[in-house]
This record gives C-alpha cells, structure tokens and sequence, in this order.
C-alpha cells in the first residue's frame, strides 16, 4: 500500500460565502462569510485555527485579523499545485506536525483584485519549507500575500511557467481563451472532437446548476442556444467559457488525527497531484496535451486507486475544452475519447456513470478559480448536496484544477 504523506491529512470544515455577479460587496465580507462557515462547519472556534493559506483577493493579515485568527504556520505557494497549492501545502503541514488546523481560502471578484503577490500584502514569517514529495511549500501566494515577506519566488515560478508569454503576445493571443482556443483546434484536427460534443458538457453543466441555488446561471441550455452564441475565440463561443463572480470559498484543512470530533463526515485525503509546466503553453512534445497531464500521473502515482474506481468528476472548466482535457489526462477516457465520452450528456448526468461538474461548473455557477469543484467534491462525499445529489453515494471523487502549464489535481475519499 502506497503511504503517501497527504494521506494524513482531512477536510475537516467547508464554508461558501454568498455568490453573485458585480455584487459590491468587498472581498473582506465574502472571506469572513466563506471562512466563519469552514471553522464552524468543523467544530471548531477561531482559537483552534493555527494556519491560514490563500489565493484570494482578501491580503492574509486581513483576513486573520477579522477572523480572531492568530496562525503560527502561513502556506501559499504557486509551485507544482498551481492554484490548489495552497491547499496541498495544508495538506503536509498538518501531515508533518507544523500545524494542526489551517483555514485555505479563495475570494475573488468580478471587478479588480489580484493574482500576484504584493509586499504591501506580504505577512509571512518565512517559517516553511519544502516537503519530500516534491510540492514546494514555501512559495508566495499567487493573491494577497506569502509566507517569505514577497512575492520574488512566485514571480519567478510563474516566468517559468510562461516563458513563452511574448511568443503568444506577438501573435495577437492576448487571452487564455485564445491560447486554449488553439489546444482545441489541434485537438479537433487529430481525433475529430466536434462543437456539438463541447455544447454536452455545457448542456449538463447548466442543468446541474438549475438544481444549485447559489448558482448564477440556472436557466435551462439547449443546443441550439449554445451553437448560437456569439463567438469569442474560435472555436469557442460565449458558452465555452466560464463566468465571472464575485465570492469566497474556504476549507479547513485538519490532520487525519482529528476526524473522530468532526461533527461532519471528513473527507479524506487519498493523493495529490501537480507539475513544474515544462513546455509552457506552446513547447510540448506531445501538444495539446497539457500540464494536467503531468499532475494526473503523479497523483495516479500516489495512490493504489486507478481512474475505474472514480465515483464523481470535478474537473476544471475555465473553458469547455479544459475538462476534456482533464478527462483524458485523468486515464477517465483515452486519448481524442472525451468528446464521445460527454456526447448525449447521460454518461456525466448525476444519474450516470461518472457525474461531472455536479454544482454547475464554472460554466454556468460561477468562476471560484477552481475552489468550487473542491467544496462540491466534499458536498457530494458527505451526501449533502440536496436536489443534484448524486444517485448513488460516492465514495471517491476528484478534483482537478488549471490549464497550459498549470495544473493541480486531489483524489478525495469518504
């Protein structure tokens, strides 16, 4: 049996803040929403909280200050985890002993806000280090702060990962939409991947979110509809593509120790998964394939479950193409197959084979930068998702994160 050291480690406590679009409401407000409801969801007070990792728009200091937290350990990082590193990272800390209780949080807004560090926000004391398995703990928060006092390290990661950033400029493709607009060309070009297969996932992912009451969007989707609207970066239209909102997502992230006083059902940490992005955007051998499918390996590597013992799919969906991409990298199906394995929507309804995206996806509940696949993830492990309640109960999920050269991706039990 394969001891990884996350294994160690539980999801004790989740939080959601309201979720909406140009809501006005400061990024303070949702975290304090998103974070009280993690710690109470754990049985836990604030006192027992002695880490705070982020990504989000609220600086950490802030965010601890109002919250009465006082943490001795301070996690963030944009290393191999992209933006689930914060959590990863919680994840060996409470393994190894350096804390007990961590509150990992991401607020983002619609309007403004961060994705880099600033040393105004910096409130690190420089206390991590690296762990065994390769996940660098002591990297900068990718919004709002670090744990070194700067964000000179992330900086760095992150000019790694896109070096070639001015190669893309120089051709006009100023956006994420426009880079993996082209993933997803060759991908169409290679194995026959059609639009209408891109409109299932987006059909199903609006028909979950009509069960989500949190969700933005809720109004049915027919194809017809989809194939209708306005391009945006060919091949994708305005539905290929995630929705902007305003909110917070938190978790506590607990050691296994403390699963027996959970007043919920934790979730258990099986293995985590990440990548260095070799080969950026454009430089892969083996484009389009991406750093997910790096992150799929090592997960896979962590752990003696294999892809057929998957009971629920949280994938990434920034773009439609993201998840069929996450989906093959997973092993979920094999290489040009995601297109078939989403076509007519019934192998991913919640009454299918694998459930995918179970809350509405990014696609039509809301952009959380991928902190809402993980929050839904545990919802539908505890079998507490209500209405898009999977049929039958599941007792694994995963959950995936990123795109190009980022990638992070978590194999969850019950």
């Amino acid at each position: 049996m394969i001891d990884a050291v996350e294994k160690r480690a539980i999801i004790s406590g989740i939080g959601i803040s309201r979720i909406g679009r140009r809501t006005g409401v400061p990024d303070l407000e949702l975290t304090l929403e998103s974070g009280r409801a993690a710690i109470s969801d754990a049985g836990l007070t604030p006192g027992d909280i002695d880490g705070l990792a982020t990504m989000g728009d609220t600086p950490p200091r802030l965010a601890a200050r109002a919250l009465g937290i006082q943490p001795t350990y301070r996690g963030g990082g944009f290393s191999r985890g992209g933006l689930l590193s914060p959590v990863m990272s919680a994840f060996i800390a409470v393994a190894e002993g350096r804390a007990r209780h961590v509150l990992v949080y991401r607020t983002v807004k619609m309007v403004g806000g961060q994705y880099l560090p600033s040393n105004a926000d910096a409130d690190g004391d420089g206390s991590e280090g690296s762990d065994d398995d390769g996940n660098d703990d002591d990297g900068g928060n990718d919004d709002g702060g670090n744990d070194d006092g700067g964000g000179d390290e992330t900086f760095a990661e992150l000019r790694n990962v896109m070096g070639d950033m001015n190669t893309l400029l120089a051709a006009h493709a100023f956006s994420a939409v426009n880079w993996l607009g082209m993933h997803c060309q060759r991908h169409m070009h290679l194995y026959g991947t059609t639009k209408e297969q891109l409109g299932w996932l987006a059909i199903n992912s609006r028909r979950n979110a009509g069960l989500n009451p949190l969700a933005v969007y809720r109004e049915p989707m027919t194809m017809e509809g989809y194939l209708g609207a306005r391009p945006v970066s060919s091949p994708f239209g305005l539905f290929d593509c995630d929705v902007p909102v305003d909110g917070s997502i938190a978790v506590v992230v607990s050691a296994s120790s403390f699963a027996p006083d959970c007043p919920n059902p934790p979730i258990r940490v099986e293995a985590i998964g990440g990548s260095q992005g070799t080969g950026g955007w454009l430089y892969r051998p083996d484009y389009p394939k991406m750093a997910s499918s790096d992150a799929a390996a090592e997960m896979w590597s962590r752990t003696d479950l294999k892809p057929a013992d998957l009971d629920l799919a949280e994938l990434y969906d920034g773009f439609t193409f993201l998840t069929f991409a996450w989906l093959e990298a997973l092993g979920i199906c094999g290489d040009g197959e995601a297109g078939p394995f989403v076509e007519g929507a019934t192998r991913i309804s919640l009454e299918g084979d694998l459930p995918l995206n179970t809350y509405g996806g990014q696609l039509s509940a809301g952009r959380m930068h991928g902190y809402w696949v993980l929050h839904e993830a545990c919802v539908q492990l505890r079998g507490a998702a209500g209405e898009r309640q999977v049929q039958h109960q599941p007792e694994v999920a995963v959950v995936s994160n990123g795109g190009g050269p980022i990638a992070g991706c978590i194999l969850l039990t019950r």
